[in-house]
């Protein structure tokens, strides 16, 4: 399984709206033949950073799969108004017991 790690620098006043919108397109994600699973963290002590992990099969799953796709540019499309900067995403493996 692959992890995608996705930072995401959230404009401080468009917090809610970001929540909002990410519940609006996370179908998008969901929908995915190869998508199993994902979870959205908001910082703690920056509440304006947010990250999102998503789990894949396959790295391949995601950058061949999903990325290139139209659901892909919809999810971002929606998100886009929200952002600070530009994500930052990486991408992690489960290793040891």
């Amino acid at each position: 399984m692959i992890h995608e790690i996705a930072s995401l620098p959230v404009r401080a006043d468009r917090i809610e709206a970001f929540q909002h919108a990410f519940s609006e397109v996370v179908h998008l994600l969901a929908r995915a033949k190869v998508y199993e699973g994902h979870r959205l963290l908001q910082g703690v002590e920056t509440p304006s950073q947010f990250t999102l992990i998503v789990q894949w099969r396959t790295l391949e799953d995601h950058t061949e799969g999903f990325e290139p796709g139209e659901d892909h540019r919809a999810f971002m499309e929606g998100l886009q108004a929200h952002f600070a900067g530009e994500p930052v995403v990486q991408h992690a493996r489960s290793v040891g017991p």
